[in-house]
């Protein structure tokens, strides 16, 4: 695989295997074996025009990016993030510039053409995973409250109709897969469940489009701030949906479970005045869409979990 040597030194930077794994499981193929080949040249170039200082990669990472630390000029420490053809970077700019560091990371430079973001850093390995759990929930529901502001009159992001009628499309699509036929009444129930909520919208605020526990990181000039968006504009309720089953394994393990996923549901909605209706069925729909998805990776234990967890719901 290959590596991406420090200007001036001798350090060497692998793309983290979770990286490369989730790459070809997306199907980039050829493209994706492309990328991962240039990063040497691209972490190089990058860090000449910028006058940075790659000091390593941070493991173990996404499977969206790749995230090199760096160190700036004035020794200010930061993280190179570059993103793979088509994954984004614009549009995460673009969040995070109207952010501006209120509930978010900052962009510190931007070079969205190259997918090459410099972000202020933050501490990785600490985030609201690390806390007990009603703790971890009251902090995301404070950073997700500063996240959701009006997106601008002209804004440019994708709405929630748009990113889920494709995935919408991608359920009826696994219908006709032999492995689906025991699943084809809670595919029917999530499909029917985005049709009902896309028909009306409450709100059009920029949502994080990702957001959970893992994605909001203990920084320095703020408790905690989200990283890593995939911005678009719509209800609380959709972005909500997704915190909703952080820890799941832990959920079912649990011979409680079911209740405890349902009071979770019930707990947000209250304290971000969200109808509770409507984060149910966003939470059915993207766990079901997420479970598909992991089938047709060859994830099989990961999707049983989050399609047994939509079936509580």
């Amino acid at each position: 695989m290959a590596s991406a040597a420090r200007p001036g030194g001798n350090a060497v930077f692998e793309p983290p295997r979770r990286l490369v794994q989730a790459l070809d499981e997306r199907g980039a193929g050829a493209a994706g074996r492309a990328w991962l080949e240039s990063l040497p040249a691209l972490v190089r170039d990058v860090s000449e025009r910028w006058d940075l200082t790659p000091d390593r990669v941070h493991t173990p990472g996404g499977r969206s990016s790749l995230l090199v630390l760096v160190r700036r000029a004035d020794g200010t420490p930061a993280a190179l993030k570059l993103v793979p053809p088509g994954h984004g970077a614009e549009p995460e700019r673009r969040a995070l510039e109207h952010w501006d560091g209120w509930g978010a990371a900052r962009v510190l430079e931007a070079a969205p053409e190259a997918g090459a973001l410099l972000l202020e850093r933050l501490h990785g390995e600490v985030s609201l995973s690390s806390l007990p759990e009603a703790k971890a929930l009251l902090e995301a529901a404070g950073t997700a409250r500063r996240l959701w502001v009006d997106p601008g009159a002209d804004h440019a992001f994708e709405t929630v109709a748009e990113r889920t009628g494709r995935t919408a499309d991608a359920l009826r699509s696994a219908a006709g897969e032999p492995w689906a036929a025991d699943l084809l009444p809670l595919l029917e129930t999530a499909a029917a469940v985005r049709e009902e909520l896309t028909a009306e919208s409450p709100e059009a605020v920029l949502l994080h489009g990702r957001f959970r526990q893992a994605k909001v990181l203990s920084g320095e000039r703020s408790p905690w701030l989200a990283v890593g968006p995939e911005p678009l504009v719509g209800e609380r309720a959709y972005d909500l949906a997704r915190l909703v089953r952080d820890r799941l394994e832990d959920l079912v393990a649990s011979p409680a479970g079911a209740a405890a996923a349902r009071r979770r549901v019930t707990k947000l909605a209250d304290s971000l005045e969200v109808d509770p209706e409507r984060l149910r069925g966003w939470t059915v729909f993207r766990a079901v869409e997420s479970g598909v998805r992991s089938l047709r990776a060859g994830r099989p234990r990961e999707g049983e979990l989050l399609l047994e967890f939509a079936g509580w719901l």
